[in-house]
């Protein structure tokens, strides 16, 4: 499959690069052809598997350079989702793939949909004047990483980032919470464990800080991330609730950069993303799309001056296959 740019059909950028990111991915687009066609004529415009699927095979076809997403985006149009708007991307991911899962009827590829992209963690909360321990365990289709400390301070690197989300929080003050045993309000001490990676790791780098004055600004400076990540390498052993034959499959090679330039109020959206069949990488920026460097990616790291530069947004990791 080539790769095929997408027209914008009026700030629809964000909406064409997480659409690049999803159909690049050869896993995805194999749960895709899979689906149920629906069958009446309504129900085919108001599907966004199958409207994703007709999207698939038009850039396959392969006779232009770019074709337009106007179905699918009427299509989700049809489900609350605004044309002709800034969209963010983190949120819009979440949104078509919270579609994608609901309207695929097969329980089946909804599981494997489901495999391929959430991550598994358990929450641990301790009080820390009595013994009590409250675990819960939940799913996220992306970790939100935050590039700023609880001080305010710069994060320097990726696997900083990853560091301080799994770092253990003391809720004190207004956060106290109530203790069953005790009978009060207490300190506890929160912190997050990984349980379980999926094959495609989605990281949303926290670059809009939103101020008490609703104002929105963007965090810009460099933040470098690895062509490879290893997990294990990563985080502690108090972070991880996995045994040893899940952690072994937690070793990473970057597949997908979703970048942002301009400001958070006015900005345009573009994806680099590698060819899983050609190990090249490309860019998608809409229509246009030009095959580039991994020093073109790193170009997305950021700096602290230029806030209008091109800003990683959202980093797609993808397992590597066992040797």
């Amino acid at each position: 499959a080539e790769a095929i740019g997408l027209y914008n059909l009026g700030q629809s950028c964000c909406l064409n690069s997480l659409l690049q990111v999803f159909l690049m991915n050869i896993r995805f687009t194999r749960i895709l052809r899979r689906i149920t066609v629906p069958l009446s004529p309504a129900q085919k415009r108001s599907s966004v598997p199958y409207q994703m699927l007709l999207l698939l095979e038009k850039m396959q076809c392969g006779k232009c350079k770019a074709v337009g997403p106007t179905d699918l985006a009427c299509c989700l149009s049809e489900h609350r989702v605004k044309l002709f708007v800034q969209h963010d991307a983190a949120q819009l991911f979440l949104t078509l793939w919270n579609l994608l899962k609901k309207q695929m009827k097969n329980p089946e590829l909804v599981k494997e949909l489901s495999d391929l992209y959430t991550i598994c963690i358990q929450e641990h909360l301790a009080c820390q004047k009595c013994s009590l321990e409250i675990k819960t365990n939940s799913t996220m289709l992306t970790l939100p990483l935050p590039v700023l400390d609880a001080n305010s301070h710069r994060l320097k690197t990726l696997e900083d980032c990853l560091q301080y989300f799994f770092h253990p929080e003391e809720l004190t003050g207004q956060n106290m919470c109530f203790c069953q045993q005790c009978g009060r309000k207490t300190t506890f001490l929160q912190s997050m464990r990984l349980v379980h990676l999926p094959q495609t790791l989605t990281l949303h780098l926290k670059r809009f800080c939103f101020e008490r004055s609703s104002h929105t600004h963007k965090l810009s400076h460099s933040l470098p991330f690895p062509q490879e990540l290893d997990l294990r390498e990563v985080l502690r052993a108090n972070q991880c609730l996995a045994d040893d034959s899940e952690k072994a499959t937690w070793q990473y090679e970057l597949f997908a950069v979703v970048a942002h330039s301009g400001s958070s109020s006015f900005g345009h959206y573009c994806a680099y993303i590698r060819s899983l069949t050609e190990c090249k990488w490309y860019c998608f920026n809409d229509s246009e799309v030009c095959q580039v460097s991994w020093d073109d990616v790193k170009c997305t790291y950021g700096h602290s001056n230029l806030y209008w530069r091109e800003t990683a947004y959202l980093l797609f990791y993808m397992k590597k296959q066992p040797q």
